[in-house]
Parts: C-alpha cells; sequence; structure tokens
C-alpha cells in the first residue's frame, strides 16, 4: 500500500454502529483536508453478522479501495448467533478479527475488544500477529464504555484508541464531528469516553506505531457523497418532483434520500406495494406532466418489464435507476455485482427502446443521469441509470462546487395550447399524438387537461392518434418513426464524452482495460501502476450502454494490441455486448471477471492482466480469465486462491 495514506477498517456485527461511526470518521479525516472514499461490507441480516467500513484517506486523488489496510478496529459481533466454531455458521463473535486478517497490511495496528472477542478462539493468532509485525491492543471496550456511558458507545472507545495509536489524528477533529450529530447528555458522555480511552492507551500501551496520518488540505469546501446522492441531486436538478418505489438494496439509498429532499422541493414521493406499482405510477405521474422517476434492484427491476414496455409503447418519458447486486434471484443481496447489465438491456417485451447509462463515480452519476433526464423528456423514451452496490454504498469527497449547476425545468418535448392548435389537423376530433412525419421522429405530447390536446394512447401498436392498429405499413412506419430517434440521441451523446480513454499514452498504448460502471477508478489505477511497471496501457470506461458509442469503442480496440475487459459477474456481459455491437474482435478481448461478491482492487486487474500478458493463471486471488467464448462452450482459465499471500496465511 501506499506509504502516504491511511487505510481504517472498523469491524462489527451489524447493529454494532458500525456505519455511523464510519462515516463520522470519514468526515473527519476529509475535515483535516484529505481526500477519502470508503467501501462498505454488510450481510443481508437486520442484527448481526459481520461487517465492516473501510476508509482510505490520502492527500493524493483517490481512484479506488486500497489492496490493503493499516488500522483494524476489532469490536467483535455483539449480536452474534452462536459464540461455537462448531455452529452452522461458526463463532460469528470473532469473525469482525479473523475474518479481516489477510487484507492487514505488515507492521499494521489491531484494537480488538477484549470484552467481546476471545482472542484465544483466533487460531495462531499470535503466530500471525509476529510474522507480521502487528501492533496490538486489547482493550475491554464494553466494559469502558459501560462505566462511562452506554455499551453502544464502545465504538467510540475505540475511536479514541485509534487516535492514541494513530499520530497525526486530533481528538479535536473527532469531537467536532460528534458535536455535528448529537448533543446534550449524550454527546458529553461520548466525549468522555473518547478522551478516557485515548489517555488510557497512551498510558499504558506502547503508542509508537509508524502509522501515521499523512497532512494535507483542501483548496475548497469538500462534501462527501455516494453515486445514490448524485443520482439524487441530479433529478432534483433536473426538476424531478415524483418518486415511487419499493425498497431494495441497494437501490433504496436514492429512494430514502428523494423522499427526505422531495418535500422541500413540493415534490412527492410515494413507497408503494410492489414494483409493478412503482414504475407504473412513475410513468402515470410522467403522463400527467410531472417529471418522474423509480427504480429498484434485480429483482424488482424484474417486475418493471412490463410497464418499462408500456413506456416504451406510449412514448412516455421516465427515468428509471436499476441497482445492482449479486444474482440470480435474491442471490447476494448485499454484495457488488455487475450482472444484471443483459437483464437491462433486453427485458421487456419486443425490441427495446430505451437509453441506458451506467455512471462511474459519484460526479458521473450526477451528470449522467441529468442527461438521462434530459434524453427521456426531450424525446419521450424511458432512460435507466445502472449501477451497483459499490458505487451506491461507498461515499467519497466531491468538491461542493461541483454540485452548483443550473436547473432545469423544461418539461422536454411537450406542447403549449398555441402549438397544439397549430399541429391538431381540421376536422379531427383527436390530437395525432404519433403523426408520422414528426421532426427526430419525436411527436411532442399534450399533457393532460390542455385545450384541444385529448389524445388516445395504448400499450398495443397504434396509429398516428392511438388508435389500435394492425396494418403491417403502419407498423413498420412507426417502428422506424421510434428507433429513428436512436441517431439523434447518439449525436447528442456524443457531446458528453462519456467514453473519455485514460493513461499517459493512451492513444498509443499496446495494451487497452476496458470496463463499465463503478470499476472505472480501479481500471484507471491500475493502469497507472502497470504503467509504473513498464507496460503500455490505455484505459477505457463505456458509460454509454445504449445507444452504444460504437466508434469510440471500435477506436480504442483497434488502437491497442490486445484489450482486458474488467467486470464483476460470470458470463462476460459486458464483453459480450461490445462483441455485438462492434460486429465482431472476439481474438482481440480477453475477459477477467469477479463474481465472489466483492468488488475488484488494484491489485487484483493488475495480478490478472500480468498473468495473461505473461500466459500464467495463477494468481491470488478469485478472478477468472477467460480467453475466448464461441457458440459451443467457453475456453476459460480459472484462477482462484491458488497460492499462499506471502506471510498471512490462506
Amino acid at each position: 500500500m501506499n506509504e502516504n495514506e491511511l487505510v481504517w477498517r472498523i469491524a462489527g456485527g451489524s447493529g454494532d454502529g458500525i456505519d455511523s461511526t464510519g462515516s463520522n470518521f470519514t468526515k473527519s479525516l476529509m475535515r483535516a483536508g484529505l481526500n477519502v472514499t470508503t467501501h462498505r461490507h454488510y450481510p443481508s441480516r437486520i442484527r448481526g453478522g459481520h461487517t465492516y467500513f473501510e476508509v482510505r484517506a490520502s492527500p493524493e486523488d483517490i481512484k479506488a479501495r486500497a489492496d490493503e489496510y493499516n488500522v483494524l478496529l476489532a469490536l467483535g459481533d455483539s449480536f452474534a448467533r452462536a459464540p461455537d466454531e462448531e455452529a452452522i455458521y461458526g463463532n460469528e463473535e470473532i469473525k469482525p478479527l479473523t475474518e479481516n486478517l489477510d487484507d492487514l497490511a505488515e507492521g499494521g495496528v489491531i484494537i480488538y475488544d477484549s470484552g467481546v472477542v476471545d482472542i484465544e478462539d483466533a487460531p495462531e493468532f499470535d503466530e500471525r500477529a509476529e510474522e507480521n509485525n502487528w501492533h496490538v491492543v486489547p482493550l475491554d471496550l464494553r466494559e469502558i464504555a459501560k462505566e462511562h456511558g452506554r455499551e453502544v458507545m464502545r465504538n467510540t472507545a475505540g475511536v479514541g484508541a485509534t487516535v492514541a495509536l494513530v499520530e497525526g489524528v486530533k481528538l479535536e477533529d473527532i469531537e467536532d464531528v460528534m458535536s455535528d450529530a448529537m448533543g446534550g447528555d449524550m454527546l458529553e458522555a461520548n466525549i468522555d469516553i473518547l478522551h478516557y480511552t485515548h489517555d488510557k492507551v497512551v498510558e499504558e500501551f506502547d503508542t509508537d506505531t509508524d502509522v501515521t496520518l499523512p497532512e494535507s488540505q483542501h483548496d475548497e469546501e469538500q462534501v462527501l457523497v455516494g453515486g445514490s446522492h448524485g443520482i439524487a441531486y441530479a433529478a432534483l436538478d433536473e426538476g424531478c418532483r415524483f418518486i415511487s418505489g419499493y425498497p431494495m438494496t441497494p437501490w433504496t439509498d436514492v429512494f430514502a434520500i428523494m423522499s427526505q429532499l422531495l418535500p422541500e422541493f413540493d415534490g412527492v414521493a410515494e413507497q408503494v406495494e410492489d414494483e409493478i406499482a412503482a414504475a407504473s405510477m412513475a410513468i402515470g405521474a410522467s403522463h400527467a406532466g410531472a417529471k418522474a422517476m423509480s427504480g429498484s434492484s434485480g429483482g424488482g427491476f424484474a417486475l418493471m418489464s412490463e410497464p418499462l414496455g408500456m413506456a416504451e409503447a406510449t412514448e412516455t418519458p421516465v427515468v428509471l435507476v436499476e441497482a445492482m447486486r449479486g444474482g440470480p434471484s435474491t442471490g447476494l443481496p448485499t454484495k457488488t455485482e455487475q450482472s444484471d447489465l443483459e437483464h437491462v438491456l433486453f427485458t421487456s417485451q419486443g425490441d427495446g427502446m430505451r437509453v441506458v447509462l451506467a455512471p462511474g463515480s459519484a460526479e458521473e452519476a450526477y451528470e449522467q443521469t441529468r442527461v438521462a433526464f434530459r434524453i427521456a423528456y426531450d424525446y419521450n423514451i424511458p432512460a435507466i441509470i445502472l449501477y451497483d452496490k459499490k458505487l451506491s454504498g461507498g461515499i467519497t469527497n466531491v468538491p461542493a462546487s461541483f454540485f452548483d449547476r443550473e436547473p432545469n425545468p423544461d418539461m422536454g418535448a411537450t406542447l403549449t395550447e398555441d402549438e397544439i392548435e397549430e399541429f391538431k389537423r381540421e376536422g379531427d376530433q383527436d390530437y395525432p399524438r404519433f403523426r408520422y412525419d414528426a421532426e427526430k421522429g419525436v411527436p411532442p405530447r399534450p399533457i393532460p387537461g390542455q385545450k384541444d390536446g385529448r389524445f388516445k394512447t395504448s400499450g398495443n401498436e397504434h396509429d398516428e392518434y392511438g388508435y389500435i392498429s394492425e396494418d403491417p405499413d403502419n407498423r413498420v412506419t412507426q417502428m422506424d418513426r421510434r428507433l429513428s430517434r436512436f441517431d439523434h440521441i447518439r449525436d447528442e451523446l456524443d457531446e458528453e464524452d462519456h467514453q473519455a480513454v485514460y493513461g499517459t499514452d493512451a492513444e498509443d498504448a499496446e495494451y487497452g482495460i476496458l470496463s463499465f460502471g463503478s470499476n472505472k477508478g480501479v481500471i484507471e489505477e491500475a493502469a497507472d501502476r502497470l504503467e509504473d511497471a513498464g507496460h503500455s496501457v490505455g484505459a477505457m470506461n463505456v458509460s454509454d450502454l445504449v445507444p452504444f458509442d460504437s466508434e469510440t469503442v471500435r477506436n480504442f480496440v483497434e488502437n491497442v494490441e490486445h484489450v482486458y475487459v474488467v467486470e464483476n459477474n460470470a458470463t462476460a456481459q459486458l464483453r459480450h455486448h461490445v462483441q455485438r455491437e462492434l460486429g465482431g474482435y472476439g481474438d482481440a478481448l480477453t475477459s477477467i471477471l469477479k463474481y465472489d461478491g466483492n468488488p475488484f482492487r488494484p491489485a487484483e486487474v493488475v495480478d490478472a492482466f500480468e498473468s495473461a500478458v505473461e500466459g500464467g493463471v495463477e494468481t491470488s486471488y478469485n478472478v477468472k480469465i477467460q480467453h475466448k467464448m464461441s457458440r459451443k462452450g467457453r475456453d476459460t482459465e480459472t484462477v482462484k486462491r491458488t497460492e499462499t499471500v506471502e506471510g498471512k496465511g490462506d
């Protein structure tokens, strides 16, 4: 890991305050002038089960989570089902310690709650600690919290110990963040515990750990946001005033943020009985004249297939969010995967008529959501934002000025009453809502209630006036008109530059790394490392999935000798999509796949790249290298954890 950074991980059980403590500690590091990014790991349980929150802090720009970390605060799981190694799920009480040791750097610090964790239950812990030169500090955090406040405050005690053991972290920075989050007796007790534990560690333990917080400062005010914030803020700035949904991890974050903020903008948020109702209600709100959105994760989005097709057939604009997680079915509800790509591209009936964008960062989530609303309402078409649990759950610092943008309340391709009168043909009772000769293939729509704007619409194929029609000529004319919109949409998206190539010599690189969505920062950091190691590498993260930017991606593929496609799924869905859109290039593409529920880290991409280039198959990670695909089967080389990470055990 980079010596000029701090990577801190707090681990415990769901319900132990891991997320709130981690978020507050992250905020204190950001306020200290550092760039930060976080990673959240949690089980699909309300209470109990190993969870951790990791923050990486550095004066430099941070593109991805770290490969390893140097400080572990292991609280133990106070909600463990059974502290018994023979139980079905093993000894859950100690997992926040034992399941985090493989990624702890040599010379790292371990603080563990001896009031919950029995170190005798950790196999060969002392030997591993000595071998890796870990600085181990056992503290009865539970008892400290009970004596000075409440047991739930043991995470605050752990933060106090962290401050004592990491040079450069300041108590006053922690106090400032705590003061923002609480007050009264609760604040007083937490500050008492913070100082008591800090002083206890200084007095009773060796605090010379060689782990320090680097110094830095920001040039302007920063805010902590994730991809879900970016999507929600963009929707509000684009004039979205209606959202309907049903909670489902990890889409729930967008829904919760919008539900909290919409009332301040005189908007409406509706939690409904299921995802069919959610998508249908959003389409209805849009039909009635509001900018509207809905969304879900994989299983819930499957229920939205029929309403999505209805929006395409009736040409009703709506923005949908699909937050990917591990599948199929319930799969891995709280883990990262990118396996819904083909589902989103092809779900619903017939020939799809939707735009699909996949942002790769919190900033792109904001910018591309604004684009999605603009495209949806200018072209009367559904637009989908595709992202995943990693981008949803992680937070990073972004300059506050980034969000200082002009709002856009424009409703797009709609009509005034004067325009309705102009376009309505003499003698017609109904307005020709789906007229054949519309500019760019987009007939602008009246809003219900406008004078002379009455029109019919149907999910059945229909003529210009919305009357159901099975006439072959009408069918071809209407399909061609609807499809013609995509050429114009592609022209507009070309101005956005969503597929920028990354790398110091990217235009002349020997190799390329291609990905989509939340792997953007990972492949960029991997490209930097590979460049430093002497490889000539460029990277591209694809965001425009429909309509696909064939020209830019084709140029990238053709300008290098070989391309490695990095994605979090088992079936190479992005690679399939690229080959389908470009019409070939199978021999030029090799897949680097990961589908164990964890997002890629830069070292995994570097390791797999070097293994593939050098013709090897063994790395230290759960990654699969896929050299070619055919209709008869796939020629793959599985790269599992086949060797021991030096000095750390398997």
